[in-house]
């Protein structure tokens, strides 16, 4: 597969996109016997796999599960899901003698750093025959008598086999462009408009000023809108709010709509501050909440006013405790909209899978067209799943 400029270069599968999904398809592709070849405008491969997980990369969650992805039809990620599970990739990892651990909730992540990852994803390829092409930027497509031409940077492809592995429009700044919405509409394709998703939440006024005033607080709640909730970490920022808990609930969240916020997390709160009451009923509410909850953000409550005016414990009933405690598990708080994407871990949305196989990722629409990974209308939960989506879709449509 030689490169001169001028040149035609013929495969058997093109894959744009060097990313996790990208280079996954393409070893599964070329330990089947396909000549593949990898092209991506990146100066290096695999960018995201990179700063995943704090550089140690949250390479997937042992409770995927359909249920933790969103899209337009909640069954389509099912049979790839069967078919590539968690265990499948970390019994890879372990024949490249890469070690991982488990987090919180079912995350894994690798012991050293995410470059072992990436090494793994490179290496497959070029064991399995196929080439890479980094800062190479794709043009006109078009179909072919033998599949696709394909015009880049670096010459023309025809390829028997297009596989769109481009990803989303989350982080610009490494790099992320809309193209394989371009060529989805190109062959007929409906998109499902492409959202920010996994962001922080940001806020104007008053409750910006407010949550500025402690930033860097953080605290476990159980974040919800309109039936979702998750049991994680908040953090107030000078922005407004972020934390485990905010980016989950980010991808449900609508403009206008109000989240719920359970700030005491679960416990057993009114149990609680009346037991305080009984052992130190000269004390204030104040203090009995800061053995529940952040100092600073007993006081901004208090300062908000969300807090009655009992100056102690004494003076409160237990029915107002409960009232307290019930006001506590549901507030609300009205987003002014998200970082967007500079901020965002991945994309809501992408390209409908109506007009995809779900055992195969091929359009139904252009026998030989693929669509993987982010770029389908097929977004994760948090903590690895968005990665597991990858390596399933790409395992599906390579040896579907």
């Amino acid at each position: 597969m030689s490169n001169p400029s001028n040149s035609l270069t013929r495969v058997d599968a093109l894959v744009i996109g060097a990313g996790a999904a990208g280079l996954f398809y393409a070893a599964r592709a070329g330990e089947a016997g396909l000549r593949v070849l990898v092209v991506d405008h990146a100066a290096k491969p695999a960018e995201k796999v990179r700063i995943s997980g704090g550089g140690r990369c949250n390479f997937t969650n042992i409770h995927t599960r359909p249920e933790a992805f969103l899209s337009q039809n909640p069954h389509f990620a099912r049979s790839a899901l069967a078919r590539f599970t968690p265990e499948d990739f970390t019994a890879r990892l372990a024949r490249h003698g890469i070690g991982w651990h488990e987090k919180t909730l079912g995350q894994l992540f690798c012991d050293g750093r995410s470059a072992a990852i990436i090494d793994m994803l490179v290496g497959e390829l070029h064991a399995s025959g196929g080439e890479m092409r980094l800062e190479t930027r794709v043009g006109a497509i078009a179909r072919s008598a033998d599949g696709f031409l394909v015009e880049t940077s670096g010459g023309k492809i025809e390829a028997g086999r297009l596989i769109v592995a481009s990803g989303g429009l989350s982080i610009p700044k490494m790099g992320a462009t809309g193209l394989a919405y371009d060529i989805a509409r190109q062959f007929g394709h409906e998109v499902v408009t492409p959202r920010p998703a996994l962001v922080p939440f940001v806020f104007e006024g008053r409750e910006k000023e407010d949550f500025a005033s402690i930033s860097g607080v953080a605290c476990p709640v159980r974040a919800g809108f309109d039936g979702a909730s998750f049991d994680e970490a908040m953090l107030f920022t000078h922005r407004g709010l972020s934390g485990p808990a905010i980016l989950q609930i980010s991808s449900y969240w609508r403009e206008g709509g109000e989240v719920r916020l359970d700030l005491l997390a679960g416990q057993n709160a009114a149990e609680a501050l009346i037991a305080f009451k009984a052992e130190s009923p000269r004390k204030s509410l104040l203090s009995a909440l800061e053995t529940l909850l952040p100092n600073r953000l007993v006081a901004l409550l208090a300062a908000r006013g969300d807090l009655p005016a009992f100056e102690r414990m004494a003076d409160m009933s237990h029915a107002s405790i409960h009232a307290l405690c019930k006001a506590l598990s549901d507030w609300g708080v009205l987003p002014a909209g998200t970082e967007g994407w500079r901020t965002a871990e991945v994309t809501l949305g992408g390209i409908d899978t109506a007009a995809l196989s779900s055992r195969t990722m091929e359009s139904r629409l252009v026998p030989g067209l693929y669509f993987i990974g982010e770029c389908v209308d097929v977004t994760g939960w948090l903590g690895g799943y968005n990665f597991q989506w990858a390596w399933a879709s790409a395992h599906a449509a390579a040896l579907g």
